[in-house]
């Protein structure tokens, strides 16, 4: 069990990431992780990413998050957050290997930022295991999220129409200092008649 967390100001307009807001993020979280910590920050300061980490595959500093995949020159154009276990990775490794990838680590979380390089989103329908992961594109200047299907690992967010948030706990969220926590109707009603709070919604308002 890890924690992420990323944060991303889409607009022109947008306040530049607050790296104090992503620690406070993270520390939240910090019972998730007790193997490693990581954080990093665009060189815009438009998008921020951070991570706690439970280690389970790839144990050493290797497979320390956030992760990033460079190109030839040695540059960063590709970086995730993950949580979870694909179970099915080490097949997919050695796909990416025969397809000519080259990997500098024994970890998963590798493995997912050679998928997505190799077939963008479509490579979620390789997938077999539980996850939920951010991966920041550079070159496309757009995040992709995903989260498996059960919700076995969760995925919160917060859009206010300039900062996109993302962690995976609300009470993370909550901890950044950022987002209202006026109560959200549905998802108490929901609760109450169903016991469990229905997606999208969640005991706030601004948090799906």
């Amino acid at each position: 069990m890890c924690g992420l967390v990323a944060i991303f100001g889409y607009q022109k307009s947008s306040p530049l990431v607050n790296e104090a807001e992503l620690v406070r993020i993270r520390e939240a979280m910090v019972h998730r992780g007790p193997d490693g910590a990581g954080t990093w920050v665009s060189e815009d300061r438009r998008v921020g990413f951070a991570h706690l980490r439970l280690a389970i595959i790839d144990t050493g500093h290797s497979g320390s998050q956030p992760m990033a995949l460079n190109d030839d020159a040695g540059n960063a154009r590709l970086q995730i957050v993950y949580n979870g276990e694909i179970y099915n990775f080490k097949q997919l490794r050695e796909n990416l290997i025969s397809e000519g990838c080259v990997f500098t680590t024994n970890s998963d979380t590798e493995v997912l930022l050679h998928l997505y390089d190799r077939y963008g989103m479509a490579m979620i329908n390789q997938l077999r295991g539980m996850f939920a992961f951010v991966i920041w594109d550079k070159v496309k200047q757009g995040m992709f999220l995903a989260r498996d299907p059960y919700g076995i690992k969760p995925l919160y967010y917060n859009d206010d129409g300039s900062m996109f948030r993302v962690a995976s706990t609300v009470k993370a969220l909550i901890a950044g200092g950022a987002i209202s926590t006026t109560p959200n109707a549905a998802g108490h009603i929901g609760f109450l008649t169903l016991g469990y709070v229905p997606e999208p919604h969640t005991m706030y308002q601004e948090i799906k």
